[in-house]
């Protein structure tokens, strides 16, 4: 039998084969969270609710159709950090760690996954990418959890609220998980923005793409031993793209808001709360705003930046922000009568530029498909916004809700897990994965032109 189950494994693609790892995750993780001994009280909750916090915990969503701090114990906050970290380093990464500690030897095979979990086109040097990820995340994570320690213990003064307070907030904020112990995410914090500023960087650093972090690291290592270093194409260009939609979504919300749900703040109050929303559109989940307060322009303006997502090889989900980044720089370079697409020096690949349209067009169908069923199975119970919303949230791995998440029927939450789960993966590994093995056929057709536009 064992011998059957591993021909089976290595016949799967390594595309298919993160697809099986995270529905096992998945399994076990709900398996779990089942346990009575991680919960309050002696009743549990509904097996779907349980399942839909294990996939949310696994694709560091956010989206939860239970109150975590009222239903959990401290042993289930400890179980969903761990699966939130399992979720936020990628399955891939998780395993490689274990293999290395007890010193098995990692081949060919699992190297592929490892880059396929990771959005990486190279083999080379994986399991070093992987230990480094683990590593700058963990640093992270221990940083921000003592700064909200010592915020909480100075607002407090009581120990166990702050210790699992600050470190349940740095685990959410960096993988990007969006869950909290407070109930109603930082609504009251409004005006914390000692509290605000490490959130915002945490969860910039977990969406920003973990190979960013890594060539800062090496860039900063280097400057200190006076030798060059060049940053990728990669890098410069996720940067750039990442920065841009931060500044343009705060500029956007803030102006839209102003004269809405902002209207009686200081500007100051106004700048910091529309900066703390962009960023958490990324697929950071936290908010210190209510979303479904804010006017149907301003949803309907995060819901395109959580449609965007973070960037490739990070905690977050989405079409990717170097996807995005790519069919501007097309449409710049149309417009002017190009076909090539340069920056930064270097020319972009056709077949990178393919797959970005691909994944565009893809995900757009995907998404509504999403919304027409979740409109169809709630039989118009909810406002089409709300609706939007709560797909594009999941599908970006945001988090965010406008308040009907609990409310939603089991056939929707499961159109909803199945959501955060494609944008955990990656919208390339999931069609390659549907797809299967790439082929290349040996002839091609006669070429004819099509009239367009």
């Amino acid at each position: 039998m064992f011998k059957w189950l591993e021909r089976f494994l290595d016949s799967l693609t390594p595309q298919r084969g993160i697809l099986l790892y995270y529905l096992i995750a998945l399994f076990i993780a709900s398996a779990v969270l089942s346990l009575p001994i991680l919960y309050r009280g002696e009743k549990g909750t509904a097996l779907i609710d349980t399942i839909f916090v294990a996939a949310s915990a696994l694709s560091v969503t956010g989206l939860t159709s239970i109150n975590i701090s009222e239903t959990f114990n401290t042993a289930g906050y400890a179980i969903i950090m761990l699966i939130m970290n399992l979720g936020g380093i990628g399955i891939m990464a998780m395993g490689t760690m274990v293999w290395v500690l007890f010193g098995r030897r990692i081949g060919l095979k699992e190297r592929m996954q490892i880059a396929v979990d990771n959005n990486q086109y190279k083999f080379a040097g994986a399991v070093k990418l992987v230990l480094d990820i683990i590593k700058t995340l963990l640093a992270i994570e221990i940083v921000g959890a003592l700064i909200y320690f010592a915020y909480f213990m100075l607002d407090s003064n009581d120990l166990y609220y702050s210790f699992m307070h600050g470190i349940f907030l740095s685990v959410s904020a960096t993988t990007n998980g969006g869950m909290d112990l407070f109930g109603n995410s930082l609504l009251g914090f409004e005006e914390a923005y000692i509290l605000q500023v490490p959130v915002m960087i945490q969860i910039m650093l977990g969406a920003i793409g973990y190979p960013v972090l890594i060539e800062v690291q090496r860039f900063l290592s280097k400057k200190k031993e006076h030798r060059k270093f060049r940053f990728t194409l990669f890098a410069k260009l996720t940067t750039l793209t990442y920065a841009l939609l931060f500044f343009i979504g705060a500029f956007f919300i803030f102006v839209m808001e102003s004269r809405h749900y902002f209207l009686s703040d200081s500007w100051y109050k106004t700048m910091m709360n529309s900066l703390f929303a962009s960023a958490t559109t990324r697929s950071g989940g936290l908010t210190t705003v209510d979303p479904s307060q804010f006017s149907d322009a301003t949803q309907l303006l995060m819901s395109a930046f959580m449609f965007i997502g973070a960037s490739p090889s990070s905690a977050g989900g989405g079409i990717r922000t170097t996807t995005f980044a790519l069919l501007i720089l097309f449409l710049i370079a149309f417009s002017r009568g190009r076909t090539d697409i340069r920056i930064f020096g270097r020319e972009i690949a056709k077949e990178d530029l393919h797959r970005a349209f691909a994944v565009i067009t893809l995900a757009a169908l995907l998404v509504f498909s999403g919304i027409i069923s979740v409109v169809l199975f709630e039989n118009s119970r909810f406002d089409l916004i709300d609706v939007i919303f709560e797909i594009t949230s999941a599908f970006g791995t945001c988090g965010m809700s406008t308040g009907i998440t609990d409310d939603l029927s089991s056939p929707s939450k499961v159109v909803v897990m199945i959501f955060m789960f494609i944008g955990r993966i990656g919208f390339i590994s999931f069609l390659f994965s549907m797809a299967g093995r790439q082929k290349e056929l040996p002839y091609h057709f006669p070429k004819e032109r099509i009239l367009i536009g």
